[in-house]
C-alpha cells in the first residue's frame, strides 16, 4: 500500500539534488526532475510535461523546456540531441555513455563507453585541443525489429 510518505519521498529527493546544485526548488523542477528519474528511457519534453503535470497541474511547454535546460545546465539531466528525434533527457550519471538507435522503431538505448575512460575516443587532434567528451550513436534494429523482418 502506498502512503502520502511514500508519494511524497521522490520529490523530496529532488528538492535535495535541486538545493545541492545551487537551484531554487520549485514544484515544477521538483516534478520534472523526478519524471526523469523515474523514466526507463529516454523521454522527449511532450513525456515529461504530461507525467510533471501529474503533479504540478497546467505546465506550459516553454516552462517544461526552461526547467530542463535549468536542470541540464546544473548537470543533473543530460540532453540527448540525435538526430531525425526531439531531443531526450536522462538521468545525467557522468559517464559519457553513447547510444544506440532503432532506425524502424527509434528505440534508444544506453551503451558504455566504446574504449576506456572518458571521453573513450581518440579524435587525433592538435595537442592544443582538451577533448572532454565523445557522443557516439549506433545505428541499427533493435532485436525486436530484427525478428520482424531480418535486415537484408
Amino acid at each position: 500500500m502506498t502512503t502520502a510518505t511514500d508519494a511524497e519521498e521522490p520529490m523530496a529527493l529532488a528538492a535535495g539534488l535541486l538545493r545541492t546544485a545551487g537551484l531554487r526548488v520549485t514544484a515544477p523542477r521538483m516534478a520534472i526532475l523526478v519524471a526523469v528519474q523515474e523514466s526507463s528511457g529516454h523521454l522527449d519534453v511532450d513525456a515529461l510535461r504530461a507525467h510533471a503535470q501529474r503533479v504540478t497541474g497546467r505546465l506550459s511547454v516553454q516552462a517544461t523546456y526552461n526547467v530542463l535546460r535549468a536542470l541540464t545546465d546544473a548537470g543533473l539531466v543530460r540532453c540527448t540531441q540525435i538526430p531525425g528525434h526531439p531531443a531526450r533527457y536522462e538521468t545525467e550519471r557522468h559517464d559519457n555513455h553513447h547510444h544506440f538507435v532503432c532506425r524502424r522503431c527509434g528505440t534508444i538505448r544506453d551503451v558504455v563507453c566504446s574504449v576506456g575512460t572518458a571521453p573513450c575516443m581518440d579524435p587525433h587532434l592538435p595537442e592544443e585541443y582538451d577533448t572532454q567528451e565523445a557522443a557516439v550513436t549506433f545505428w541499427g534494429l533493435c532485436p525486436e525489429c530484427r525478428t520482424e523482418t531480418p535486415a537484408p
